[in-house]
């Protein structure tokens, strides 16, 4: 495995390797956009169902959202130091 790596890292060089892992982090932002989709269109489909409850959906749905967030801006911020530094 070392010896893929080596290779990959002579092919490359550091500013490659660099950039690749800032694109690999960046896509957690993809992730966390399909995970917010999800959230909201299955809670607008539970609010019409049961709407008697959308109270409790909407705080849900709005708690799951942040965490979806703190994800994105995570694999964000870790994407711009790797540009950086």
């Amino acid at each position: 495995m070392q010896a893929f790596f080596g290779a990959v890292m002579a092919f490359l060089g550091v500013e490659g390797m660099t950039a690749l892992g800032a694109g690999i982090a960046a896509l957690a932002c993809v992730g966390a956009a399909i995970g917010m989709g999800m959230t909201t269109s299955k809670a607008v489909e539970s609010m019409a169902r049961q709407p008697e409850a959308t109270k409790q959906i909407r705080s849900s749905m709005f708690i799951g959202l942040a965490f979806c967030e703190t994800t994105a801006i995570y694999g964000l911020l870790i994407a711009i130091m790797l540009m950086v530094m």
